[in-house]
């Protein structure tokens, strides 16, 4: 498929791990496993379309309201999806960032993390960004210490205003780029507090497909649509 523009940074809401559960007639563990094949094929296709960045919404700052069970599941998957694709993953040439808060993960899950990361630190094929105990409030106040700290540490002044650019520096997804294309599926149509600053000129994409469902078809569905934008960024042009 022929496209003129691909976008630099997609962002992914895995909704409906769930729904598609239920629907089969199975415990809703078993749609987050198929939630993890479907992150799978999602990076195959990425990689044929020479997609820089993807940022998949693995867990929310908001889930911890789940039951614990379900949460346990959904970290056990983590680990699994890890210790069981990091080797091919790593081949692909994909490198694994994680963006989130650190606290309420268990060490088991961060020396899984931080291991990926280390292991495909100088992979550049495509970015594989985990957005793991993230909330966008959280991410946005909390930076404001990060830069606070930042600057305290090399002795600058800390009441000049700051810059868009210094404060996207401590960001937890940085240095990837402002996402391009915000996907959505499961038919909900919000962002749920989902990389608010960085999506602030994304174009929006929500398809009623389920997360497990999401397949070559439905990303190729997506980047047509991205294709058709034109996007003006507040100009006239």
């Amino acid at each position: 498929m022929k496209l003129h523009t691909i976008p630099a940074h997609i962002a992914v809401i895995m909704d409906g791990n769930g729904r598609w559960a239920e629907n089969q007639g199975k415990k809703r563990t078993e749609g987050h496993r198929e939630g993890a094949n479907a992150i799978d094929r999602l990076l195959d296709v990425a990689l044929e379309y020479k997609i820089p960045n993807i940022s998949l919404y693995a867990f929310s700052t908001e889930n911890w309201k789940r039951p614990i069970t379900e949460i346990q599941a959904i970290f056990g998957l983590l680990v699994e999806f890890i210790e069981t694709r990091l080797d091919t993953i790593h081949a692909k040439g994909i490198r694994i960032h994680h963006s989130g808060a650190r606290n309420k993960l268990s060490k088991t899950v961060l020396k899984k993390i931080d291991h990926a990361m280390a292991v495909t630190k100088k992979n550049k094929k495509l970015t594989a960004n985990f957005c793991l105990n993230y909330g966008g409030h959280e991410e946005i106040l909390s930076n404001f210490s990060r830069v606070m700290a930042a600057r305290k540490a090399k002795k600058e002044t800390l009441d000049k205003p700051i810059s868009p650019k210094e404060f996207e520096k401590y960001l937890y997804t940085s240095p990837l780029p402002p996402v391009d294309l915000l996907i959505r599926t499961a038919g909900e149509q919000r962002i749920s507090n989902f990389l608010l600053w960085q999506s602030a000129y994304a174009e929006m994409y929500f398809t009623s497909t389920l997360w497990p469902d999401f397949g070559r078809t439905s990303l190729e569905e997506a980047l047509l649509f991205f294709d058709s934008r034109k996007r003006k960024f507040g100009g006239l042009l």
